[in-house]
């Protein structure tokens, strides 16, 4: 494929749709980036961060017009707007990376029970790639369509993807998950309990009655662990901007519950993901050795949510609790960059066939 590439970023008002422009004003392999917008906004009253680089917005129908053009489509829209879109791009020999939740079922009944309204382009469900580049690296090589999970789903699926490969949880009792967002993850319109008057010393949990990426995991997650599991998923906004933590707390299977230890945990995820990144470059483990006595608030055992800000990177750690039997991962990626535009380049780069860490190499703030 072209490695002089032009892109459109349909659906470039947004957080994820910036963070997008960002990192590819700095790929070496973009010619041209299209960020769409529905009126008559300035790109850099938008994005501020982005004065001087030469953006502007268009339209969806400049880009239409310029089809023949472009290379990669992106889309940054609310859910309902690629699935009817995708289809006109890929018929023009467009590749479409979905930022959005259209195409993370493969089910249009599973899509329908989750979002409450009918798929719009089942046909293209089938042929979807799921995009944790990690885990599903050659589909996506192969791939003209690829659904980007969901943040908090991708920070989920990295961390806990190991252990339900390896067998060591009993998935007759449900994974407890959960997870604190930055508000960039309630989107960029107004909202009153989003305002920094309102959100500062705070915390704002919601969708307790069951969270649309709940079911996203739970279909992901069950082929990792090759059955069916329950997953009871929680989520808040907390008082930054941008960031996941989340924490995963998994039953040990009980004839492993004598023989379990913080060390074997971290060996696996280090087994499986590699050490400083010699097999996969944006997964860290936290492996650092437990200095205090019992009790001890050892902090920097644990990942840090301000360690992967602006980076591409997800950081994992472990523990376990002897007591109660209990598997506790914990995982951390930016919102913005891992669990939205870093990985969609990431799995542009694969789709195009170059170095997959092209523009995203760099390291958290």
């Amino acid at each position: 494929m072209n490695h002089n590439l032009n892109v459109a970023v349909i659906g470039g008002t947004g957080y994820a749709g910036g963070e997008l422009c960002r990192l590819l004003l700095n790929h070496p392999h973009v010619d041209t980036i299209w960020p769409t917008a529905r009126g008559e906004e300035e790109f850099e009253r938008i994005h501020p961060n982005l004065r001087g680089s030469g953006l502007h917005f268009t339209s969806l129908e400049a880009v239409r017009a310029r089809v023949d053009e472009l290379d990669i489509a992106f889309f940054c829209t609310p859910s309902g707007e690629a699935m009817r879109l995708a289809g006109w791009f890929l018929d023009r020999g467009v590749r479409v990376i979905d930022v959005s939740a259209d195409f993370r079922f493969t089910d249009p009944d599973r899509y329908q029970r989750v979002y409450g309204s009918a798929h719009q382009a089942p046909d293209l469900l089938a042929e979807a790639a799921y995009g944790v580049t990690e885990l599903n690296r050659d589909a996506i090589s192969k791939a003209r369509l690829v659904a980007n999970p969901g943040c908090y789903v991708i920070t989920a699926i990295l961390a806990l993807t190991p252990l339900l490969r390896a067998g060591w949880a009993d998935l007759d009792q449900a994974i407890h998950i959960s997870a604190v967002n930055g508000t960039t993850g309630a989107g960029n319109k107004p909202k009153r309990a989003i305002m920094h008057a309102e959100a500062l010393n705070s915390m704002l949990p919601y969708s307790m009655e069951g969270h649309r990426h709940g079911p996203e995991l739970e279909t992901h997650l069950a082929s990792a662990a090759g059955r069916p599991l329950t997953i009871d998923f929680n989520t808040a906004h907390g008082n930054f901007a941008r960031g996941i933590y989340l924490q995963a707390n998994l039953a040990v299977r009980p004839d492993l519950a004598d023989s379990m230890t913080r060390q074997g945990l971290l060996s696996l995820l280090t087994d499986y993901y590699g050490a400083g990144g010699d097999k996969e470059f944006f997964v860290r483990i936290n492996d650092l050795a437990k200095s205090g006595g019992l009790n001890a608030k050892d902090y920097d055992i644990y990942p840090s949510l301000a360690a992967v800000n602006g980076s591409n990177f997800c950081h994992i750690g472990a523990d376990y609790d002897a007591d109660r039997g209990i598997i506790k991962l914990l995982s951390v990626t930016d919102n913005l960059v891992k669990g939205a535009a870093g990985s969609a380049i990431q799995n542009m780069n694969v789709m195009i066939g170059i170095d997959e860490t092209t523009s995203l190499r760099q390291y958290g703030l």
